[in-house]
């Protein structure tokens, strides 16, 4: 009684923060409709047959927190866990149950036939890989941005599910986001005018946010799998650094770019319909972090998006900053011949700003320069050829959306993929879209240590 009740409320507030965006309606997107089947499928009893069983590879930040998530979809089951650190196992069975079968080696992870679905939250440097494995055992797949640590593991990722049809969706949570979808269906609306620019940024300032994390007392080689860690790369002494350090080293991350930037460009493929951009070009610098990392703590890119049947064209300009003294923000905007949608965190704003049908004259203007008598006849030839309405701008009101108290996109995008695990269905994240988002973010890597722009086909995903 108690989950319906609160199912009701949850329905009602979304239903009543779509009345603070228009009266007009938003098209396909049913707020109440569909998004009530969606919670009610949360509840639903599931039988054992239809259980998920699952497991986690790689248990640090982002490990631990799918898994909280992944255990609050009904019918998901956790049974074991994979990590390199022994005391991150420890922590498992505390957390989760002492009969977590766990292990350093995930290969005996899909080697169990009780196990239907992983998710795979290790270094970028093996995400391919194990999603691959995986697959090919049979194992649905949930693996952490980005989906690949090189582009020409991208294509062999999608043949491979391909080939097996496992469901795989990739850990970019915007994509599954109310509030994205929200803003796309006013988005096509042609609300803001004809798209032309983005500017989307990351901005943080303190160490944790620049991936300096917390050390454990005891990480040795004795506690630490170093050599599987480093398989298939050159050989190196332990490094504490680069094993709980990982996303700073190019070897075994992707840095901001791989980490913060595909999460900018997946949330705007999913609004403008975009497969990706045709050119890219990135700058950056390691400003402040110095502290043995070989990928910059700053990094601005800009990137040329080619006029499609789905959008036109337009320049997107991505920034991550992790010195920055605007504090942790995020944010994207969308800005149209008419307007802006700036997306935050919670919500997103529209404001309008729309040119009048006449040029203007006087202010600025090179009016004032002229003699006197041809001021007069310039101005009377203007008011005689444009109107008093089409001398004033359009005035539009702006809107205003905030996500439902208790919203949980991660949720969302976690139940989206249990949904394809179990039932087949398209996932909203599925290895196409994720490596469309994901390469012209490497390619922001290539580009700054190579120092030139990468030509990119995003229809056919590869290097020009």
């Amino acid at each position: 009684m108690k989950s319906q009740t609160s199912r009701r409320k949850f329905i009602q507030k979304l239903g009543g923060s779509a009345m603070l965006l228009s009266a007009a309606p938003l098209i396909g997107f049913a707020s109440g409709g569909k998004k009530e089947e969606n919670l009610l499928g949360f509840s639903k009893n599931f039988s054992p047959n239809d259980k998920i069983r699952i497991a986690g590879i790689g248990m640090g930040i982002m490990g631990n927190q799918d898994l909280d998530t992944a255990i609050k979809v009904p019918g998901v089951e956790l049974v074991a866990a994979c990590d390199l650190y022994t005391g991150r196992l420890e922590r498992v069975k505390e957390k989760y149950g002492k009969d977590i079968f766990t292990t350093r080696d995930y290969r005996e992870i899909l080697n169990r036939n009780d196990i239907d679905a992983v998710v795979i939250a290790t270094s970028d440097n093996w995400h391919a890989r194990i999603a691959m494995d995986a697959m090919n055992a049979g194992k649905s797949v949930y693996c952490e941005k980005p989906m690949v640590h090189k582009l020409s593991e991208g294509l062999d990722v999608i043949a491979t599910r391909d080939k097996t049809k496992k469901t795989m969706q990739v850990g970019s949570q915007r994509v599954s986001s109310i509030i994205y979808r929200k803003a796309k269906e006013l988005y096509k609306t042609g609300i803001i005018g004809k798209l032309n620019c983005i500017e989307a940024s990351f901005d943080r300032q303190d160490a944790l946010g620049a991936w300096e994390y917390t050390m454990p007392t005891d990480g040795s080689p004795q506690t630490v799998d170093w050599d599987r860690y480093i398989a298939g790369t050159p050989k190196i002494p332990y490094d504490a650094k680069k094993f709980f350090w990982w996303r700073n080293y190019r070897d075994f991350g992707t840095g901001v770019a791989g980490d913060l930037f595909v999460h900018l460009l997946s949330g705007i493929h999913l609004l403008t319909d975009s497969k990706g951009p045709e050119k890219i070009f990135s700058s950056g610098q390691i400003a402040y972090w110095k502290d043995g990392r070989d990928v910059p703590d700053i990094m601005v890119a800009i990137m040329h998006y080619p006029e499609t049947k789905e959008h036109p064209s337009f320049e997107v300009m991505l920034r991550v900053n992790f010195i920055s003294g605007n504090g942790e923000k995020s944010v994207t905007r969308f800005i149209g011949s008419e307007g802006i949608i700036e997306m935050g965190d919670n919500g997103f704003v529209i404001t309008n700003s729309i040119m009048s049908k006449a040029p203007g004259i006087g202010g600025w203007d090179a009016l004032d320069t002229y003699p006197k008598a041809m001021q007069q006849e310039l101005l009377k030839r203007y008011n005689e050829k444009y109107t008093k309405e089409e001398q004033t701008r359009p005035v539009k009101p702006g809107m205003n959306y905030t996500a439902p108290e208790g919203y949980d996109e991660h949720l969302e995008h976690m139940a989206n993929f249990f949904d394809g695990a179990r039932n087949g269905k398209p996932v909203v994240e599925d290895p196409v879209f994720a490596f469309r988002a994901c390469a012209p973010c490497l390619a922001c890597n290539d580009s700054y240590f190579q120092k030139k722009i990468i030509n990119w086909d995003p229809v056919n995903m590869k290097l020009v």
